[in-house]
């Protein structure tokens, strides 16, 4: 995988370290072979951040024409149209099949290519009527951490390109390598793309208060139905109260974050058994075999056999699963 990441002067480092974190750890794990990094610049000249490195030694645009993917971390602040070079570059970048990507601010040049027409686009919040203004054939989500179609990806802002990051490893590599990465990060290894931006009231530290105390226990039961109302009375609360709390807390509806729980559990047990579809439809708590592959499919546009396949021989799925960690509550919403 050769990526090929763009600086300019004025942009932060945080959001250029941001992919070359994740991206840099898959070699430095080696999880595997040929995960490549590049930052280049308009002119290949060096670059002052917004901080005062001065970055040197970058390549020009002719990086793009090898990489797989290009990612955009950023776009100057007062969010100037890009040219009509680097608009081409993205447009020929996309039609030879290599990924593109805009990651805060960065999905202003990719929206202006026009690779996202008819699409949903993420972007930091506090810009995204601009976006939408600028470029009215894109459906700009304003709540979305990030969104990937497959062949273009946006994501909000600041920590949310990690999420985005996290989550291009995740697709290339399995959920087993993105949870490698993510724990030499200390950072949370899963957020859904479509969670919200930012929530009200960030779940705490500590298995404190009902609604973390709750959240251990789902992750410790989800091969239990775990209707709402069960999920209330396990935290002493109605219903009602219950689900608005829990929506502050996590971003996401209750039954939204069961769902993507068990289909996260259903993942590693594809990932690292050989159990049958069957016992790990019944261990994530899906009805059936039917209902599972119906929300996987939906979910992840791939059955869970093809799923399987395709990460069989990087993760080495060989046995039996191990058992399951009990999560701390500031945990478990990624997990």
């Amino acid at each position: 995988m050769r990526i090929a990441v763009h600086a300019f002067d004025g942009i932060t480092a945080f959001h250029l370290a941001a992919p070359l974190l994740v991206f840099g750890e898959v070699a430095r794990q080696e999880l595997a072979p040929g995960w490549a990094t590049a930052v280049w610049s308009a002119d290949a000249r060096a670059v002052r951040t917004s901080e005062g490195i001065v970055l040197g030694d970058l390549a020009g645009p002719d990086a793009v024409d090898a990489a797989d993917l290009i990612i955009f971390p950023s776009w100057p602040t007062d969010l100037p149209e890009p040219d009509d070079g680097l608009i081409a570059l993205i447009r020929a970048a996309h039609a030879r099949g290599s990924g593109i990507v805009g990651l805060c601010l960065g999905a202003f040049p990719v929206a202006a290519s026009g690779v996202l027409d008819g699409r949903a686009v993420a972007t930091h919040w506090a810009s995204a009527a601009r976006l939408a203004e600028r470029h009215p054939a894109v459906d700009v989500h304003a709540d979305a951490l990030y969104l990937d179609h497959g062949d273009v990806l946006t994501s909000a802002g600041t920590a949310s390109g990690l999420d985005a990051c996290l989550h291009l490893v995740r697709d290339r590599l399995g959920s087993a390598a993105a949870a490698t990465i993510a724990r030499h990060l200390v950072i949370a290894p899963h957020r859904e793309g479509d969670q919200a931006q930012y929530i009200d009231r960030p779940l705490p530290g500590n298995a404190a208060g009902p609604i973390g105390d709750t959240i251990t226990w789902a992750l410790a039961n989800l091969d239990r139905r775990l209707s709402v109302t069960e999920l209330a009375a396990h935290a002493c609360m109605s219903t009602r109260n219950f689900s608005r709390r829990f929506y502050e807390t996590t971003g996401m509806s209750p039954a939204k974050w069961i769902l993507t729980r068990r289909l996260d559990e259903a993942r590693r047990l594809l990932e690292t058994t050989t159990w049958s579809i069957t016992r790990i439809s019944a261990a994530c708590g899906f009805a059936s075999a039917v209902t599972f592959r119906q929300n996987f499919t939906a979910h992840y546009a791939t059955t869970p056999t093809s799923y399987r396949h395709r990460f069989t021989d990087r993760t080495g799925t060989t046995g039996p699963a191990p058992e399951p960690s009990t999560p701390q509550a500031g945990q478990s919403v990624s997990r």
